[in-house]
């Protein structure tokens, strides 16, 4: 009888002896409370929980990558899209991360949900394809705002899909035509703008200078007399015709 009391005994010692001495890695520290009371945290290293008297909660400091499941958004412009993203994140102050929330992971996740949600809601749906940058920042700082209280601290939030209804696509498709097809049309009318404003300025210098306009006319005549053409019929000037023998006679 008296052996397997000793070997009851040994294993209580050991498990006492296990729970006393614990190791914690670098990337964790230990909350300690003694009595229920908060004392310190502890680690890494080597530290001493002394039994019944004192409890330990493992805090893992290491970034956290979560997924924030995809979220019906509607946005500014009316247009119901879901919306997935990813969430990095790490305690920095265990204490605060124990203490001051329940589950310091799911709180951060619902929170990430709903502040997806309101953000984007804020904002067109040309934004959430085209600004995502910007939009990832404010997400990220009014999570980091938020979560401060809880010692978290949000590194990155990133926007990984957009997904749009078929039909927004082709409505996408259609605007995205009618878009080029308006910049087509002003960048035509500028060349034409320009092309007048160039013919304002060579009649300008043709009635300045008018042995301009009688070397344009012999050009012409020159361009014409190249093509195979039995007849040519080219008006001229009379005035035109004073000017170029007028000089001669005199």
């Amino acid at each position: 009888m008296a052996i397997p009391g000793v070997f009851a005994g040994l294993i209580i010692f050991v498990a006492l002896l296990l729970y006393t001495f614990r190791i914690l890695r670098e990337y964790e520290r230990g909350v300690i409370f003694t009595l229920g009371r908060f004392w310190k945290v502890k680690g890494p290293g080597l530290i001493i929980v002394i039994p019944v008297v004192q409890q330990m909660v493992r805090v893992d400091l290491r970034t956290v990558v979560m997924d924030v499941p995809s979220q019906d958004v509607i946005s500014r412009d009316n247009v119901s899209v879901k919306v997935n993203a990813v969430l990095y994140f790490r305690v920095i102050d265990p204490e605060k991360a124990i203490i001051q929330v329940e589950d310091f992971l799911v709180a951060t996740s619902q929170l990430a949900q709903t502040t997806l949600r309101s953000v984007l809601g804020q904002h067109e749906l040309d934004d959430m394809l085209a600004e995502r940058e910007k939009l990832n920042a404010d997400i990220q700082g009014l999570l980091d705002r938020q979560t401060d209280a809880w010692g978290i601290k949000v590194a990155n939030v990133e926007i990984k899909h957009v997904d749009i209804d078929e039909t927004m696509v082709r409505a996408i498709a259609r605007q995205a035509e009618a878009e080029r097809e308006r910049r087509a049309k002003v960048i035509h009318a500028e060349g034409e703008m320009q092309a007048a404003t160039k013919l304002v300025e060579a009649a300008r210098i043709l009635n300045d200078q008018p042995q301009s306009l009688q070397l344009r006319y012999l050009q012409t005549l020159t361009e014409i007399a190249g093509e195979k053409s039995s007849t040519i019929v080219f008006p001229l000037p009379l005035d035109s015709i004073g000017k170029m023998f007028g000089n001669r006679t005199e």
